[in-house]
């Protein structure tokens, strides 16, 4: 089965690299794409179809940050998402994270996201409640929707 390729994001020093959820068939193909981005982490958002150990045992972190499928993502997920990658990339400015789902690449295309997602992002405001939550530069997350 032929996938797209991956989307690279890049804003400041930060990569993220949006890609398809790998079968374990294409697993050794999907993480030396991995490596040829220079992906040092990757987050599953879906639950788990292949075993990470593989991809781990290449040098690639794998956290899973599952939630339900069509859904926004949890507040703790949110908080989660935003620690790692604060953590991140203060440590290693300018490496790059990857992120897949059942179908992310789709996530890139027009009305990929549906109303419930749509109004999480519209509402979405971050927390000022944790200052040492994720604050890049200028205090403020930015959302982009394509």
């Amino acid at each position: 089965m032929n996938h797209p390729a991956p989307v690279e994001i890049c804003y400041d020093n930060m990569r993220f690299l949006i890609t398809h959820n790998p079968t374990m068939a294409m697993l050794p193909k999907f993480t030396e794409e991995l490596k040829s981005y220079g992906v040092t982490t990757l987050v599953r958002v879906c639950e788990a179809t292949y075993d990470k150990a593989l991809v781990e045992n290449c040098g690639i972190r794998v956290l899973d940050l599952p939630y339900t499928d069509g859904a926004p993502p949890p507040d703790d997920l949110v908080d989660d998402w935003l620690n790692l990658l604060e953590t991140k990339f203060r440590e290693e400015p300018g490496s790059c994270v990857a992120v897949h789902c059942v179908a992310g690449l789709g996530r890139k295309r027009r009305g990929a996201f549906n109303t419930k997602q749509l109004l999480f992002l519209e509402q979405y405001r971050p927390k000022t409640r944790n200052r040492s939550r994720s604050r890049f530069k200028d205090s403020t997350v930015h959302c982009c929707i394509q």
